[in-house]
């Protein structure tokens, strides 16, 4: 077998699905920087604006786990279909906005079905390089998610030309993502898809699932719990929770009855936990960093540094089967190291008071997180082949959905807390003055005592051509509580850490990490 592909088309595979997962970049990064836009125009809300920012998620995880289950009994080239037509209709969706009274519902549809296309997308590229590249998964699952940093860096840097500098309006400003749309369709087109090795051998949906099992599926079903008791918030919020778990319940007894009770993979477990913590760490923290640089310095600054970190996720993510030969690395090995610099990162960042200080800081922290979504997904394909398509997507799920559910809440509400902390304990009548008058909440955690800062007043504090000295005061308690937030962030890598090692340690006991064949998973579906 070729180290270039079992395929004579493995390439151009590779590089149809880098160019669709590019697309996903440089819409996301587009949108995000329209945000303020919509907005001005339209009169948005924060909360309007989140909820909109939060179809991305949803519609993700719907894509990439319809996309998985079913890819695999439909072939990669009809779910390619799927998401070009759903990219296109998103566009005349999201275009489709005009006033303030239809914009908040053509906005988050036209978000859903731009992250559903990028999900279902994700569905076919992931295992479909897994399948071309059984021998080196780690190396060209990175190079594919090497678009997503690429995309983020041209569409970060399209918007800031044509937005801050030409003003140019936010409908062609996201027509940009129609640009590596088109060419990601012409390159998959006519082509021939390879079936995964389970699906090859006829296995059937329910032997796919079976190693994800009761285990597996009590992950992803309590966050599509919180998911759903999310939703109905606001239509019922003293039936919501129950509602939510009801729904997670049902999926899960669901999935126990497909598999006739298997108990599923201990293994498997764990690394969907650890994914979930991932997907917090990595998407949550992304989501955040240039709101916390930008405040600590300046927006400009703010964007720099983003397309700093990027551009070395970028460059990285191509190394990293040079990384693994000549350190001498197994995946788990190299998500271990990943999980100290993304821990060592972060603790610097709380710190970082200079620019260059930053670079340094966010740096070290961007070094670490660039190994770890397409490695745990590599380790996937490598320890579980029988399950073709499904375990790599319900994990791919599972991060996307643990950050829209819990990362980027969590991280907001940690800010809230320390900067509504920080100005207390310094100056308690003035904390009374700016506090927000709805407290925040996350999960079930107690939501009376956790008050943040007024927005409104605190952009005002931090806009101000001359602050008073209790401006200053909000202004400075509202860096130290992102200063903290980056400091509670950092427990996440910490946590992972500990995990990988414990992993470590299992595998040498079993002789070492290395990639199984479909024919010994399918004879120990509950082993490692």
């Amino acid at each position: 077998m070729s180290e270039e592909g079992i395929a004579p088309n493995a390439k151009r595979l590779l590089w149809a699905g880098f160019m669709a997962i590019l697309a996903a970049g440089v819409g996301f990064a587009v949108r995000g920087g329209i945000f303020d836009n919509w907005g001005k125009e339209y009169g948005f809300t924060g909360a309007q604006l989140g909820a909109i920012g939060g179809a991305g998620f949803s519609g993700f995880c719907f894509g990439i786990i319809i996309g998985g289950v079913i890819v695999d009994k439909i072939g990669y080239g009809k779910l390619v279909a799927v998401a070009l037509l759903a990219h296109v209709i998103s566009a005349f969706v999201t275009f489709g906005a005009s006033t303030p009274e239809n914009a908040y519902s053509f906005l988050y549809w036209g978000m859903f079905i731009f992250a559903y296309a990028n999900g279902t997308l994700e569905a076919v590229a992931n295992p479909l390089v897994a399948t071309l590249f059984p021998e080196k998964r780690t190396h060209y699952l990175n190079i594919l998610h090497a678009s997503w940093p690429a995309g983020m860096i041209l569409g970060s840097v399209a918007g800031w030309i044509l937005d801050d500098r030409m003003q140019v309006g936010w409908k062609y400003q996201l027509a940009l993502y129609l640009i590596p749309t088109v060419l990601y369709a012409v390159m998959f087109m006519g082509q021939k898809f390879p079936q995964s090795a389970a699906a090859a051998k006829g296995t059937s949906f329910a032997n796919m699932l079976k190693p994800v099992g009761i285990l597996g599926a009590l992950v992803a079903c309590y966050l599509l719990a919180l998911f759903f008791g999310g939703i109905f918030k606001n239509a019922s919020p003293e039936n919501a929770d129950m509602i939510g778990y009801g729904i997670g319940g049902a999926l899960l007894i669901a999935v126990a009855v497909i598999t006739r009770g298997s108990l599923g993979s201990f293994l498997l477990f764990i690394l969907f936990i650890t994914h979930a913590v991932l997907g917090s760490l990595e998407l949550g923290t992304d989501g955040w960093i240039q709101n916390i640089t930008g405040n600590l310095f300046t927006s400009e600054q703010g964007k720099y540094l983003f397309i700093w970190t990027s551009a070395i996720m970028l460059g990285l993510r191509f190394c990293a089967h040079w990384i693994e030969t000549k350190l001498k690395l197994s995946p788990i090995g190299l998500l271990l190291v990943c999980s100290i610099l993304a821990f060592i990162g972060l603790n610097l960042a709380t710190a970082m008071t200079t620019f260059a200080m930053a670079m340094i800081a966010l740096g070290i922290y961007a070094v670490g997180k660039t190994f770890f979504w397409p490695t745990m997904l590599a380790v996937v394909g490598d320890r579980y082949p029988q399950t073709g398509a499904v375990a790599m997507s319900i994990i791919g799920g599972i991060g996307m959905l643990s950050n829209g559910v819990i990362g980027t809440p969590g991280l907001g509400y940690a800010k809230d807390r320390f900067s509504g902390e920080a100005l207390n304990e310094q100056n308690p009548a003035l904390y009374e003055q700016y506090k927000a008058a709805t407290p925040s909440t996350f999960l079930n955690l107690p939501a009376t005592s956790v008050h943040g800062l007024d927005g409104t007043k605190l952009a005002a504090a931090k806009e101000a051509t001359t602050r008073t000295p209790d401006q200053e005061a909000v202004v400075k308690a509202d860096q130290a509580g992102d200063r903290r937030t980056l400091k509670a962030d950092s427990y996440l890598p910490a946590f992972m850490a500990m995990i990988y090692l414990l992993l470590l340690i299992y595998f040498k006991t079993i002789g070492g990490y290395r990639v199984l064949k479909i024919e010994e998973e399918t004879t120990t579906p509950s082993h490692a």
